[in-house]
């Protein structure tokens, strides 16, 4: 993937990606209120971080300069 593609995949996911995988992590977690709360919590830590390691390697290098530019 070249370093163009992957800033824009990464803005996309940012902008809209994120804010509905929060969406639904907040809608499926809203039925766990029975739950206790130190299991709640360690649900939602392990959710807000899941979702980094597979999107991983189209945010890798995204804050340097492009290494294809002349």
């Amino acid at each position: 993937m070249t370093y163009k593609a992957r800033r824009r995949w990464s803005l996309f996911i940012l902008v809209v990606g994120l804010p509905a995988y929060i969406v639904l992590v907040v809608t499926l977690m809203s039925n766990t209120t029975e739950w206790p709360r130190a299991v709640q919590f360690v649900l939602y830590v392990v959710l807000g971080v899941a979702w980094v390691f597979p999107l991983k390697f189209v945010f890798k290098g995204i804050g340097q300069s492009d290494p294809d530019a002349d």
